[in-house]
Parts: structure tokens; C-alpha cells; sequence
């Protein structure tokens, strides 16, 4: 199994009355995603952002884990616990 770690910030923004995430912006490593995340909701006037931590098996295709590292804003209810597992 060849497992790899991805840093990543989402935005998101409201649409008809729910929030709705954009792409993931992949990082470099856990800073670059917090300062990304806070970028996107701070700067860029989002709703909301959240950076996190996914483990990815490159040899099945799948996601593994996620960590969310930080939050900012408004976020989906997902997001609001500090560990997701799926």
C-alpha cells in the first residue's frame, strides 16, 4: 500500500441558502494550507474555509482519513468535528 499525505484548503461560499465548497487547493505542507484556508475566507470575502490534513492510497484510488487542521468562518457541519473518518 503506498500511502500520501495531502495538505489541502477548501472554500466555500453560499448558494441558494447552503454552503457549497469549491475546488481543494493542494499545499505544500500544514502552514501553507492554514495560511490558504484564511487567505481564501479572510481575503477573498468566502463564507468560510477550512484546511485539512487526507491520507490518499494512490494503488486502490481511495481517500483515507481526514484531520481537519483549522477552520474559518462559516463551514458545513462536517467540518465542525475535529476528526472525520471515511
Amino acid at each position: 500500500m503506498t500511502e500520501v499525505t495531502l495538505f489541502q484548503a477548501l472554500a466555500f461560499d453560499f448558494v441558494d441558502g447552503g454552503l457549497v465548497g469549491g475546488e481543494p487547493v493542494n499545499c505544500d505542507n500544514p502552514g501553507l494550507a492554514i495560511q490558504t484556508a484564511q487567505g481564501q475566507w479572510k481575503v477573498l470575502g468566502r463564507a468560510g474555509a477550512v484546511a485539512f490534513t487526507r491520507t490518499s492510497d494512490f494503488e486502490t484510488g481511495r481517500f483515507g482519513r481526514k484531520h481537519l487542521l483549522r477552520r474559518f468562518g462559516q463551514v458545513p457541519d462536517e467540518y465542525l468535528r475535529e476528526n472525520n473518518n471515511e
